[in-house]
């Protein structure tokens, strides 16, 4: 059904939507939003007894690439993601193997965006830079409702679409 089609779409534009308001943010407020990330990679706040903080990076430089890194992956997540609900819409009344087709960038967008939050905040930050041991620099939480978001548009968008029946 169209409606299907539709809905698919404007699922991945609103994915695209949030990646692009956290990508925004994070450029024009990047002193603020990169003290997150230089807490985070020092480790300065994690448990005082912790035996993980030799994995600390603490020098300005590889913090700054670290954080130009992270939001180039979420501007790269807003992009394919708009291109794809784009490409999608003007699919949206195809054939079936066409418009299966047409979600190729979609998935890609997703597909990243659930890598940098998963991946990059829940397990390099989380896990190996000790993350959710502060009380303070903690985006485990957050990190975890954007990916499952994230996944859950996935799985849904990744489904087959078939003919559709003329309504």
């Amino acid at each position: 059904m169209i409606i299907t089609r539709l809905s698919k779409t404007a699922l991945v534009a609103a994915i695209a939507f949030f990646a692009s308001l956290v990508a925004f943010g994070n450029i024009t407020d990047y002193g603020t939003n990169f003290a997150f990330v230089m807490h985070v990679f020092a480790m300065d706040t994690i448990f005082p007894d912790a035996t993980i903080t030799y994995r600390a990076i603490t020098s300005p430089l590889l913090q700054n690439l670290g954080y130009i890194a992270i939001i180039a992956a979420e501007t790269l997540t807003a992009v394919l993601c708009w291109v794809g609900a784009f490409v999608m819409l003007r699919q949206r009344k195809a054939g079936a193997a066409v418009f299966n087709r047409a979600k190729g960038l979609s998935i890609a967008g997703l597909t990243l965006g659930f890598l940098v939050w998963q991946v990059g905040f829940m397990s390099v930050g989380g896990e190996w830079f000790g993350m959710w041991m502060s009380k303070t620099w903690n985006g485990v939480p957050d990190a975890f409702r954007f990916f499952i978001t994230i996944i859950a548009v996935l799985i849904y968008v990744v489904l087959p679409d078939g003919e559709l029946d003329g309504r």
